[in-house]
């Protein structure tokens, strides 16, 4: 009987050929499956680094951006103070030739009109026979404006007699002149010595040149003279 049932030799090649397209189709269908899964853990992870990638390069770029940002600011702050320190010492040197034009001009007024100068020095005895009020001061003056400032006392002195209603001694302080390079002018000393009003023609100009900055800024250069070069 088992002879009957015994698979001849066509049957038995038949049968492994069914098994072993069977166990191809498994093979295939399983490597299919497996480079299905392997290309969409590759694309998954291909998209991770592509973002990764991304973020690196914008957070690069906003780095590089940041920082040309801020050169760039440097840069023009930096242009800027030069700009303005520039016109500032421009606009410095206007004002120191200005007021050394003035010293030139002054100096030439004691060289003048010689009443017109003794004028002047009373005016400035005057002055500070007001200011000291005491019955006896001293005047300094260059040795070659004494004879002008004699005359400039005398009159002062009556003028201070009639205005304030007493008198007051003055005597020019001859032991201690002021220098010859002077541009002119005087000092008047009280009694004590305490006190002196510098009433000298470089003094006056150094006060006018304090006083008259502002309007003198202002007319040379407009009243924003002083605004920022940049906002």
């Amino acid at each position: 009987m088992s002879q009957n049932h015994a698979l001849s030799d066509d049957q038995v090649a038949g049968e492994l050929r069914k098994m072993t397209a069977f166990i191809r189709q498994e093979a295939l269908e399983k490597a299919r499956e497996i480079q299905l899964k392997a290309d969409e853990e590759f694309a998954i992870e291909k998209s991770k680094l592509v973002r990764q990638e991304t973020a690196n390069i914008d957070t690069l770029y906003e780095k590089k951006f940041k920082q040309a940002s801020m050169s760039q600011q440097i840069t023009r702050s930096t242009l800027a103070n030069r700009t303005r320190l520039r016109v500032l010492s421009a606009r410095q040197e206007l004002l120191d030739d200005l007021f050394e034009r003035a010293r030139q001009k002054v100096t030439e007024v004691s060289a003048g009109d010689e009443s017109k100068y003794q004028e002047i020095l009373k005016g400035l005895v005057l002055e500070g026979l007001y200011y000291l009020n005491e019955e006896k001061v001293s005047v300094r003056a260059r040795q070659k404006d004494f004879d002008a400032v004699k005359k400039a006392i005398e009159q002062a002195s009556e003028e201070f007699k009639e205005k304030v209603g007493k008198e007051v001694a003055v005597e020019v302080d001859e032991e201690e002149p002021l220098a010859e390079g002077s541009a002119g002018g005087v000092v008047i000393v009280s009694g004590s010595g305490r006190i002196d009003i510098n009433n000298t023609f470089e003094e006056r100009l150094r006060l006018l040149e304090i006083d008259a900055l502002p309007a003198v800024r202002q007319t040379l250069f407009g009243k924003n003279e002083n605004r920022k070069f940049f906002d």
